[in-house]
C-alpha cells in the first residue's frame, strides 16, 4: 500500500504502526520520526513562507498553518491511501479529491479530526483498520493506555498523601492569547492538575491576561502551537509582558514554564508524553524524569 499523510500526527501514527516503508508522501510540517527524511513533500504553506505559516498556526492553536496541496507531487506519489485532518488549516478530503480528479483510480481517504485523547486513540485504530495493521494498533494502544494508567495511579497516591491538584492555565498561543482546548485540559487532569481556562473538546479559545490574573493560577504553562521549544522561548522573549504580570499568582510563585508544544498540539501517540511531562512539572518529587528529554523549562527561577 502507498500511503500519503497530510498532517504530522498521522505520519507519526503510520510509522508507529510499522508502516514507514509504505509511506510515500508527507506534509511540509511532518518532522518526526527522523526516518521520514527524504520522503516526497506534497503540501506547502499557502503564504509561500514557512516562518509566516508557523506564526499563523500558532495564532490559532494549530500546528499546520494555512496549507495547500502540491498537486504534481501528490499525483506523482500515486497514493492508495491519503490521511487528512478535517477542521484544520491544511487540505482536507475535498481538496484531495479535487487535486486527484483526473487520476484513473482514486485512493481511499481517511478524514480524522480528534478533539479528545479517546479520539486520538480512535485515530490510531482507524488507520490500523485501513492498513491491515489492527494487531499493531491494538498493541500500541495498550502501551499508551498502560503508560497513562501508571501516571494516574501515581497521581492518586500523591493526592491521597495530601498533595492538592495544581491549579494551572495552559496557553496555546501568545499573540493573540489563546487558552487551551481539545484534549489539553484532559492531559492536565490526568497529570494531576486543573486547567482553569481550558475547554474540553473545543478549539483553543481567545483569552486575556486579565482573565489569567483573575483565575489566579498556581502554575502557568506556555505551549504555543506550531513552534518548537526554542522558537517558543524566542517568541516569549519578544512578547510584551502585561501591566498586571506581577499580579498573576504563578508569576509571584516563580511557577511559569515553557513546554515543547508538539506534545500538546499534535494529536498522535506523543500526547501521552505530554501527560508525563505535565505530571513532572506539577509534582517533581513524585514524578522524576518522566518527561521527554529537554522538553520543558522554567522561565522564572
Amino acid at each position: 500500500m502507498r500511503i500519503v499523510s497530510l498532517f504530522p500526527a498521522a505520519t507519526e501514527i503510520v510509522c508507529a504502526l510499522g508502516l514507514r516503508d509504505q509511506l510515500v508522501g508527507v506534509s511540509h510540517r511532518c518532522d518526526y520520526p527522523p526516518e521520514i527524511e527524504g520522503l516526497a513533500v506534497v503540501t506547502r504553506p499557502q503564504t509561500g513562507e514557512s516562518a509566516v505559516a508557523a506564526r499563523a498556526a500558532a495564532a490559532v492553536g494549530e500546528e499546520m498553518g494555512p496549507a495547500e496541496l502540491d498537486r504534481p507531487a501528490l499525483l506523482a506519489s500515486q497514493p492508495d491511501l491519503v490521511i487528512v485532518r478535517e477542521g484544520g488549516l491544511g487540505p482536507g478530503a475535498g481538496a484531495v479529491r479535487e487535486a486527484l480528479g483526473e487520476a484513473a483510480t482514486g485512493p481511499s481517504i481517511i478524514s480524522l479530526d480528534p478533539v479528545s485523547l479517546e479520539g486520538i486513540f480512535h485515530s490510531i485504530t482507524s488507520i490500523g483498520a485501513m492498513t491491515e495493521t489492527e494487531d499493531e494498533a491494538i498493541g500500541l494502544l495498550e502501551a499508551l493506555r498502560e503508560e497513562i494508567g501508571e501516571i494516574e495511579q501515581q497521581v492518586v497516591v500523591r493526592h491521597d498523601g495530601g498533595l492538592a491538584p495544581k491549579r494551572v492555565v495552559v496557553l496555546e498561543a501568545l499573540e493573540p492569547l489563546l487558552a487551551s482546548g481539545r484534549w489539553v485540559p484532559e492531559q492536565v487532569r490526568r497529570a494531576g492538575g486543573w486547567d482553569l481556562l481550558g475547554r474540553d473538546g473545543e478549539p483553543a479559545s481567545p483569552t486575556s491576561w486579565e482573565a489569567v490574573r483573575d483565575v489566579d493560577p498556581e502554575m502557568l504553562i506556555l505551549a504555543p502551537a506550531g513552534l518548537s521549544l526554542r522558537d517558543s522561548k524566542r517568541a516569549w522573549a519578544q512578547t510584551e509582558k502585561p501591566e498586571m504580570w506581577d499580579e498573576i499568582g504563578a508569576v509571584r510563585r516563580g511557577q511559569v514554564f515553557i513546554a515543547e508544544p508538539v506534545y500538546f498540539c499534535r494529536p498522535g501517540p506523543r500526547v501521552v508524553d505530554g501527560v508525563a511531562m505535565l505530571a513532572e512539572i506539577f509534582d517533581p518529587e513524585g514524578f522524576i524524569e518522566t518527561s521527554p528529554p529537554a522538553s520543558w523549562t522554567p522561565i522564572l527561577e
